[in-house]
């Protein structure tokens, strides 16, 4: 199935910390003709400094308010929390981005972040354009699936939201299984057996025909990576992975939705109002932000199963709207009219 016209195409780049997705991305930025650009960062261990290179980079096309970074977890452990309204911010851009790039974090599994562009708040306005799995070729040809193995533990214990701890193989072999597009970093520092041994070791884990492209300096002409128009959202069962139907790990047993609302009259009235919907049991986790009139501030509000909060985070900013846009994350089928209704009343 090819992606609709309709949809902003989005292109996952999933790979090892240090593997060089960063330098791939920004090679991206400063050869895309012109193409609208936005960016998601979900980096751990350098958390800020990815973002700060990509904002760094001058491109026109990709201010740096295009680039958005997700410092809260990984970004498929925390894909309801953070990555639905980071989409919400870019697609509310002007003028309209045509592409969005998704740096995913290192220990990132491809295949559940996909799985959510089916999720009923984002499908009819985005779609997977490809996924490239970005590898490190002198670390394969040397038997090891990343550089500083090290550097993927010390990672992995500062992310508190990642809910799977797998071999770090295990990663690496999902991570390929899921890609449309493999780069083989780094290719410049092998030699032509190196780079057998290290094709060899991708070669082992792809059920499909991938190609896998030599990069040096994240070189590679972006008409390689960008357009490939395959909606991988709609392919994803044929991506097998170690979490296929690992109850721990999937994140299509709940939907989630965005509900607007006018704005509120007092903070408490939409707090009564969250917690009435909460109390339907069908809502998991609700986060957002909302107008109170007469208020100068932004009201953040929070739910979390039983608790909910809320509390004046900033001003509004000079020339932003205010607005009241809730994000609900709620059991498979939840009945959204129901919750709509209570979030209302």
């Amino acid at each position: 199935m090819t992606a609709s016209l309709d949809r902003v195409p989005c292109t996952v780049v999933t790979g090892f910390l240090g593997a060089g997705k960063t330098t791939l991305i920004r090679n991206v930025l400063e050869h895309s003709h012109g193409k609208r650009l936005a960016i998601i960062v979900n980096e751990f261990g350098d958390a800020g400094i990815d973002g700060e290179i990509l904002k760094g980079c001058g491109v026109d096309n990709c201010p740096e308010e295009n680039v958005l970074e997700l410092a809260n977890g990984c970004i498929c452990c925390t894909v309801a929390d953070d990555f639905v309204p980071a989409l919400d911010q870019i697609l509310a851009r002007e003028p309209k981005v045509d592409h969005i790039l998704i740096e995913t974090s290192g220990l990132a599994l491809p295949k559940p972040l996909v799985q959510a562009f089916q999720w009923p708040a984002i499908r009819n306005r985005v779609t997977v354009d490809g996924v490239i799995a970005v590898v490190d070729g002198p670390a394969l040809a040397e038997g090891r699936v990343a550089f500083d193995m090290d550097a993927l533990d010390a990672q992995r214990a500062a992310d508190d939201s990642l809910d799977h701890d797998d071999p770090i193989e295990e990663v690496f072999e999902d991570q390929v299984a899921c890609a449309d597009l493999i780069i083989l970093s780094k290719s410049d520092l092998l030699d032509p057996a190196a780079a057998a041994r290290a094709r060899a070791r991708i070669e082992a884990h792809l059920a499909r025909n991938v190609t896998i492209v030599p990069s040096a300096h994240g070189k590679v002409d972006p008409a390689l990576l960008l357009g490939l128009g395959l909606a991988v959202e709609d392919d994803i069962e044929n991506r097998k992975s170690h979490h296929d139907g690992a109850d721990d790990h999937e994140h299509d047993d709940f939907d989630t939705f965005v509900v607007d609302l006018p704005a509120v009259l007092h903070p408490d009235d939409l707090q009564r109002r969250v917690t009435a919907a909460v109390d339907t049991g069908e809502v998991l986790r609700l986060k957002g932000f909302a107008h109170v009139k007469g208020k100068p501030m932004r009201l953040q509000v929070q739910a979390v199963g039983p608790r909910v909060s809320h509390y004046y985070d900033r001003p509004w900013k000079a020339g932003e709207l205010p607005e009241t846009r809730l994000v609900v994350i709620g059991l498979k089928g939840i009945d959204r009219s129901r919750i709509e209704t209570l979030l209302s009343a």
